[in-house]
């Protein structure tokens, strides 16, 4: 995933903060920068001897510099008018374009400059807008999409309305991002309430919100606060676009079934009504040319992940995450846990979905 880090010079950070969170980002495999210009308390002097600095060592680790558009901005950079060119020139390599551009005008930026990259603001996308943009013969090749963010609480987005904008920007083959806060790092001033895109996400940990985020459609994250953790940023930097995370518990020492959970399994199309079946596991195990002995063949509530052991015949390897609670079955092992907290996360394994799990070192069986 293209995941980023967002940067305020002028704000809350010294200098010498955004560098260094600037190059931990980046040694975590972080390659964009979401950075807003016309934050009315910023220290705009402050602003104007960093940002050339942070642009400078951007480039220099092949960043991409998101910077959205306004008046504000054109004359804090001391551009006379609304040049792409220009702002490529300073380092910035994608313009976030929101209130005043219209489909034709987009439209023509998409192919006259064809060095930048320009993103819609996915929050307020419209079915029109979209449909606009296609008949004035926009290249979404060169077109993406980050929703907002909120700092104020009690206004970021509902799941649906995310998931509705979601849609629709795929349908038109356009990638769009989303807005986690930080919890344990920096907030942004003023309000210093985080800057979640879903305003569920204003208190939750920034990597439980971030693979929520993936399990609704976006393809990219970014942490919205002005100085996060180093947790946050490897978490980050770790997060797998392709797929549904789930973070587990082991409960088998069993080497053959710790080997299976370690791969990643796609949901069966044939959908049961009870389980969500991994399409691979079985042809899995007969790769490793193994065999799973009874372990731990106990009751299965939601959130069970079981292997069927020897005594299921050729059913053996086969991978389930219970949806409905079952009674134990001598054939069928348990072999780790869904955490509670991440239950809700099976709604989003759809037939054809990919999906891993997580598990943590220091509490699981070793």
């Amino acid at each position: 995933m293209e995941n980023g880090i967002s940067l305020y010079p002028g704000l809350d950070n010294t200098p010498d903060e955004n560098l260094l969170l600037l190059a931990r980002a980046a040694r975590a495999g972080i390659s964009r920068i979401f950075t807003s210009l016309h934050i009315p308390e910023t220290n705009v002097n402050a602003l104007k001897k960093e940002i050339g600095v942070l642009l400078k060592a951007a480039r220099h680790r092949h960043m991409e510099v998101i910077s959205d558009v306004s008046p504000a901005t054109m004359k804090l950079l001391g551009l006379p008018e609304f040049n792409p060119t220009a702002f490529r020139m300073l380092g910035i390599t994608t313009l976030r374009l929101d209130y005043g551009f219209s489909a034709e005008e987009i439209a023509s930026l998409s192919h006259r400059f064809p060095e930048m990259r320009f993103q819609l603001n996915a929050s307020t996308i419209t079915h029109r807008l979209l449909q606009d943009l296609q008949d004035a013969g926009t290249d979404f090749a060169r077109i993406d999409a980050l929703h907002n963010f909120y700092p104020r609480r009690g206004t970021g987005l509902s799941e649906q309305a995310l998931v509705h904008a979601n849609i629709l920007l795929h349908h038109y083959g356009i990638r769009v991002g989303a807005f986690v806060p930080s919890q344990d790092g920096r907030r942004r001033s003023p309000l210093k309430d985080g800057l979640p895109t879903l305003e569920e996400h204003r208190d939750e940990a920034a990597e439980v919100s971030a693979r929520h985020l993936v399990a609704l459609g976006c393809d990219s994250v970014f942490l919205a606060d002005s100085l996060p953790t180093d947790e946050e940023i490897a978490a980050l930097g770790a997060l797998k676009g392709d797929q549904i995370t789930l973070r587990a518990r082991l409960l088998t020492k069993d080497p053959v079934q710790r080997k299976l959970l370690s791969h990643t399994f796609t949901s069966r199309l044939d959908e049961a009504r009870d389980a969500i079946r991994a399409q691979e596991s079985r042809p899995l195990l007969k790769k490793m040319n193994a065999v799973i002995e009874q372990d731990n063949a106990t009751m299965r509530p939601i959130g069970a992940i079981t292997i069927d052991n020897k005594g299921y015949g050729r059913y053996m390897g086969e991978l389930q995450i219970i949806r409905t609670p079952q009674e134990a079955d001598p054939r069928t092992n348990v072999a780790a846990m869904i955490d509670e907290s991440e239950c809700n996360m099976l709604q989003y394994i759809t037939p054809g979905r990919k999906f891993s799990f997580q598990f943590d070192a220091e509490t699981d069986i070793i």
